[in-house]
């Protein structure tokens, strides 16, 4: 049983490490851990050997499939000790799942930018992510070590595509074309590496302070905007000492007006070091985090990180291992003892803590107690799902559930054998508690299993696992797309109602409503009825009606952007129930949906492509031959880079064809960008499943 050292809460920090796939993310958090003396040696992403990406999957194709939370201890130079929460996630769209439910419970995070690609696609995927969900950031340009390396060039990107304020607190130095050291603004120090990895920090020198200084000074003076207190000193020309200048940046780093960035190379070990002390000068702990708001049973009601107050705690991920389920859960208050009866609201029952453990990615220490800030893990809960909240018996919250993005591309499964039907009906149902945006469904019209996921990365892992943990060998089909459905104008009044009066006990209801189009996320039931004429008692009943029409609409595809106006109803009073107004509520629905006609709808998907000079002509060609608008187009050192929009049904095979047209010299990320009108309306009207 581990032994932790009390670290109160002011003294931790629970980040998350984001970025476009291959900016080096899992390397520096191989390094951030060997620094910090939770590891012993580094392992390398290209030997398969890091701590972070431990499943087989990932270390055989050298990117982040889960995100992995390990956990280590950082002291800064006069300070003391802090404990680091670390998340890496991943950096491909296909798992975007994963960076949305870590950031969903992580108090800040460090957005890692290669210094020759800078800001990419999904770097401003993430970057967004994080500021929706008002997470605190800073910035690391990796890969100082590479030819063509430019710090100022990302500082700029940031400012430009990511409308980001950013303060380079630290500059490279930079000799032959590799950072050898980093200028430390903020404290007036120089760091150096030796060969072996190990830094030397130094005072400026009277060269250094003249080399750096008017810098030093250009950082004062753009910190000072967002600042009062360093506004006061800069205008009054007082010194602004390094105490000074990080609480200044602190603050504004917390209010999120901007965020601090450093330099370096995390596979040469040039600026671990410094990042370290700017995770503790500069993020946030759970004390420095806005109460959150949770829905109690007669009013919502917000929760403080106090470890004193009443439990409150959400699970963000659930990880099935050979020794059973973890189930990861983020505490918002109170405290968790091993041996506690907490109330769950996913099954809405009382269940008791039987192991805690800390995280040490996969590997876990069990633990006796966590309290408020603390990210820990659950063991033995085989029903667990991603989105439950925990809390005390006698005062039942709800938190925010985490949101998944919906699938958008479905393929066929079979078993190659039929006695392996048990295991893949097992494995499919471990992976889609594990996975919020994977799920699986049953064509109706020819019983085969169908998997859904964010695209064919994410689909083809989710198959490789299978074979591999559950040992079902499978077949796949061909790619579906997930349509949608939207009204094509309103409907006007049309009724939908159920009289049955002839013998026996009766089933009588009677709804009016209307469909329109909605502009909004999601679809919107309003009740404009008076009077009465729908009871009370029968008004869920109508909701749940609708909303189960819309799953399936005359084109057989989910209606989306559509308001429901309920405007007139008739009750019997003794013949009506709440199956009558269900039925009578789906029955005006589809009728609405038939009168007004639907728009079919389909997923587009950004494309960025990175091709040589000589293949652009080819590549734009293919683009436009799916059916794909070109949004933008930028040379750099030789390459294009080339921004469309296509629509996910025409990208069939699109990796085998770009590698052909470009040699294999180009490459592309894709990512989902919106649902818009099909090509080739009124074609698809047949439903597909």
């Amino acid at each position: 049983m581990s032994t932790r050292p009390l670290i109160p809460v002011e003294r931790r920090r629970n980040l998350g490490i984001i970025a476009h796939v291959d900016a080096g993310k899992t390397t520096l958090t191989e390094r951030l851990l060997f620094k910090a003396g939770a590891i012993h040696r580094t392992g390398e992403v290209h030997d398969g050997a890091t701590t972070t990406d431990h499943m087989e999957l990932e270390r055989e194709r050298g990117i982040t499939i889960g995100a992995a939370a390990v956990q280590a201890e950082w002291t800064p130079v006069g300070g003391k000790p802090h404990r680091l929460t670390l998340i890496d996630t991943p950096g491909h769209i296909d798992f975007a799942i994963e960076v949305e439910r870590s950031l969903r419970v992580l108090d800040g995070a460090v957005a890692v930018f290669s210094a020759v690609a800078g800001v990419q696609p999904q770097s401003e995927t993430v970057w967004r992510q994080a500021r929706r969900h008002g997470v605190p950031l800073m910035a690391f340009v990796n890969k100082m070590d590479r030819p063509g390396a430019d710090y100022d060039a990302v500082l700029a990107q940031m400012h430009e595509r990511l409308g980001a304020t950013v303060w380079a607190v630290a500059r490279p130095v930079v000799e032959d074309e590799q950072m050898v050291a980093l200028v430390d603004l903020v404290g007036e120090r120089t760091w150096h590496w030796d060969a072996a990895g190990k830094p030397q920090v130094s005072a400026w020198t009277a060269a250094a302070r003249e080399a750096y200084g008017a810098q030093r000074q250009a950082l004062v003076a753009s910190v000072a905007e967002h600042d009062d207190v360093v506004l006061d000193a800069y205008v009054e020309e007082r010194p602004v000492d390094a105490a000074m200048l990080t609480a200044a940046l602190r603050r504004a780093t917390l209010a999120g007006k901007g965020s601090p960035v450093l330099p370096g190379s995390a596979f040469r070990n040039i600026g671990v070091e410094p990042l370290l002390d700017a995770f503790v000068a500069y993020l946030p702990s759970p004390a420095d985090r806005p109460a959150v708001v949770a829905h109690g049973q007669d009013a919502d009601e917000t929760v403080a990180p106090d470890a004193d107050a009443p439990l409150a705690a959400l699970v963000f991920k659930v990880v099935n291992q050979a020794h059973g389920p973890l189930a990861f859960v983020r505490l918002y208050a109170g405290r968790l003892h091993v041996g506690d009866q907490v109330w769950r609201s996913g099954t809405d029952r009382v269940q008791r803590i039987g192991r805690l453990a800390v995280l040490r990615a996969e590997d876990t220490e069990a633990i006796e107690v966590a309290e408020a800030g603390d990210i820990v893990a659950i063991a033995g809960w085989k029903d667990v799902a991603t989105g439950e909240t925990l809390t005390a018996t006698d005062h039942r919250l709800r938190l925010e559930a985490i949101e998944a993005q919906p699938a958008v591309l479905a393929w066929r499964l079979s078993p190659e054998r039929s006695s392996d039907l048990l295991r893949l009906g097992n494995g499919l149902a471990r992976l889609a508690q594990e996975d919020p945006s994977f799920r699986v469904s049953t064509d109706p019209d020819t019983g085969e299993t169908l998997v859904w996921g964010m695209g064919e990365l994410h689909l083809d892992v989710m198959v490789e696992r299978l074979r591999r943990e559950w040992d079902v060998a499978v077949r796949t089909g061909s790619p579906r797309v997930a349509y949608q459905e939207t009204p094509a104008r309103d409907s006007g009044a049309v009724e939908g109602k159920v009289a049955k009066q002839t013998g026996g006990s009766g089933q009588f209801a009677r709804v009016v409503l209307s469909v329109s189009p909605h502009a909004g996320e999601g679809s919107v039931v309003e009740d404009k009825t008076t009077g009465g004429v729908i009871p009370k008692a029968f008004q869920a009943a109508v909701e749940k009606g609708i909303l189960s029409a819309l799953q399936d609409g005359p084109r057989g595809y989910p209606v989306v952007g559509v308001k429901v106006t309920v405007l007139d109803g008739q009750a019997h009073a003794v013949d009506s129930s709440e199956m009558a107004f269900h039925r009578a509520a789906q029955l005006g629905v589809r009728a609405a949906l038939e009168a007004t006609g639907t728009v079919v709808l389909e997923p587009v998907m950004r494309v960025s492509v990175s091709a040589p000079g000589v293949a652009v002509g080819d590549v734009l060609g293919d683009l436009q031959r799916r059916g794909g608008q070109v949004t933008g187009l930028a040379d750099e050192a030789g390459r294009t880079d080339i921004e469309a929009e296509v629509p996910l049904a025409q990208l069939d095979g699109y990796t085998t064809s770009l590698r052909s047209l470009s040699q294999g010299r180009a490459s592309a990320t894709v990512a989902f960008a919106a649902y818009r009108p099909a090509q080739g309306q009124p074609a698809l009207v047949r439903k597909q499943a």
